[in-house]
């Protein structure tokens, strides 16, 4: 079975954000996305708004539901109360926790389980309420699950940044047989997997080739650099082709 693919359009927003103009256009580049086959659309909105700003995420998701309705919106963030309000008024189909500050440039670690947990499972009961599945930023550690999964979320997301990032075959094999066996603890404890952070064309088939279990990937920047060399249209195609699409 593929994994589904959802486009992450932060750089996209950045890009445009360079200018006090409306292009590249964040709604009609993930049209063009989800039309080529791409099963979803994620954002990560900051406080700042240095990219994907709060009118994006309503745009988006109205252009989703109206246009493609059997796609999903994914919202990532950290849960301040702004941020669970605007999950709230825009009503993604999941919320994806990620444990950064306001500042970071991207993420780059995954939840403390344990010293979160109340936290966690004070929001993962607040966005579950409102019918939104929940997803939390994991590092790939089969020890973090049993923590994760007791804070009532639905699924977990393998940072998969030290992955992506690895310099040598050698490190690269390491890191993913630890995302491997996280998936695996993950799924063996009932929870749904989902990976994101510098994943390629290239590193992407063999991490699902030993982590079959992964349900989605978002992905955003080597995407977004992919699109400026072959279309937004025929990087969907080639990433859905990673994700083991037919297609």
């Amino acid at each position: 079975m593929a994994t589904h693919l959802s486009v992450n359009v932060n750089a996209i927003a950045q890009l445009r954000n360079r200018r006090d103009l409306p292009w590249p256009s964040v709604v009609g580049l993930a049209r063009i996305a989800l039309a080529a086959g791409a099963a979803g659309i994620t954002v990560h909105p900051r406080p700042d708004q240095r990219h994907i700003r709060r009118t994006d995420v309503f745009d988006l998701v109205g252009m989703i539901r109206a246009e493609f309705p059997a796609a999903e919106f994914n919202i990532e963030g950290y849960p301040t109360e702004e941020f669970l309000l605007l999950c709230e008024a825009a009503r993604p189909d999941q919320v994806t926790l990620v444990p950064d500050d306001p500042a970071q440039a991207t993420s780059d670690h995954g939840w403390d389980v344990t010293k979160d947990r109340a936290l966690l499972t004070g929001v993962n009961a607040r966005l579950k309420a409102s019918g939104f599945r929940v997803s939390l930023f994991l590092d790939a550690d089969p020890s973090l699950v049993a923590g994760a999964k007791a804070t009532g979320t639905d699924r977990i997301e393998l940072y998969t940044g030290p992955y992506g990032g690895a310099q040598d075959q050698a490190a690269a094999e390491h890191e993913c047989g630890l995302l491997a066996a996280t998936a695996a603890a993950a799924t063996a404890a009932g929870l749904g997997v989902n990976a994101g952070h510098d994943l390629t064309l290239d590193n992407l088939p063999p991490l699902l080739a030993r982590a079959p279990t992964i349900a989605e990937v978002s992905i955003g920047h080597a995407l977004t650099a992919d699109a400026l060399i072959h279309g937004m249209a025929e990087t969907i195609r080639l990433y859905r082709r990673a994700c083991g699409s037919a297609n």
